[in-house]
């Protein structure tokens, strides 16, 4: 039985003061790690901020790790830092990060394999744009994505990652797949890790659902079989959303 994982990927918003109002208002409202993990993703700078006030029912995951150890790359976050601040999580090949910061299938590779060397947890992001999906190519396009980020990595690892389907056409635009088409390339994720590895593998395997998740769909989104959570944007910026999903899956 796969745990449920409900992620919020904060992107851009909230300054230090409102994300620590933020984690005092639902603290006491989530439910045990044992049953639920919870994660916020908020801007690198207030990461330590929030580790100091997470609880036992709630983890602190960035939104993006560097492949190198250090080095001259401005802007950037190293995993050994992330490690020294307590971070849980790290979100990996956002769609966001691909289309506006040119990421590729082989630096999502070599982050992952960062991230597992220094202890973090990703979330690695995949998914089609509308194109692709109007040309039908969705499930080949998204197996190779599953199938580059692998690369190399050893089935004891992969059984402890986390993918996130976010169709791109759905992301920030109102429009959700229905609960048939996420199932349908969840289950495609499977498929494709199944084949890589084994089924032992492609089972022990967490998927999340990204795309216009809200209090309104999660609860049939979460009711498909090959859908072990959601990761979350703007509605996870309102703590009593948050809190309302977070609990949703306790339903099932």
């Amino acid at each position: 039985m796969r745990k449920y994982i409900i992620a919020g990927n904060w992107k851009m918003f909230k300054t230090r003061g409102e994300a620590v109002n933020f984690f005092l208002s639902v603290i006491d409202k989530l439910p045990s790690i044992d049953k639920v993990d919870s994660v916020i993703c908020p801007q690198s700078p207030i990461l330590r901020d929030l580790v100091k006030r997470q609880g036992e029912n709630l983890r602190v995951g960035a939104q993006n790790v560097h492949f190198a150890d250090a080095g001259a790359y401005t802007g950037e976050i190293s995993a050994s830092l992330l490690e020294e601040l307590g971070v849980a999580y790290v979100i990996i090949g956002h769609s966001e990060r691909r289309a506006m910061f040119n990421e590729t299938d082989e630096a999502v590779n070599l982050k992952i394999k960062q991230a597992l060397a220094f202890n973090l947890s990703p979330i690695v992001c995949v998914g089609e744009s509308l194109s692709v999906r109007e040309a039908g190519e969705t499930k080949k396009f998204v197996s190779s994505q599953v199938a580059k980020a692998l690369d190399g990595i050893e089935k004891e690892d992969v059984m402890g990652l986390v993918f996130a389907y976010e169709p791109i056409w759905a992301i920030g635009t109102g429009k959700t797949a229905t609960p048939e088409i996420a199932e349908e390339t969840c289950k495609d994720i499977r498929d494709t890790i199944k084949d890589l590895y084994d089924i032992e593998t492609a089972e022990a395997v967490r998927i999340q659902y990204g795309g216009s998740v809200n209090p309104k769909n999660i609860d049939e989104l979460l009711s498909e079989p090959d859908i072990d959570g959601a990761l979350i944007g703007g509605a996870s910026l309102n703590p009593d959303s948050f809190v309302e999903m977070v609990n949703a899956a306790l339903n099932h």
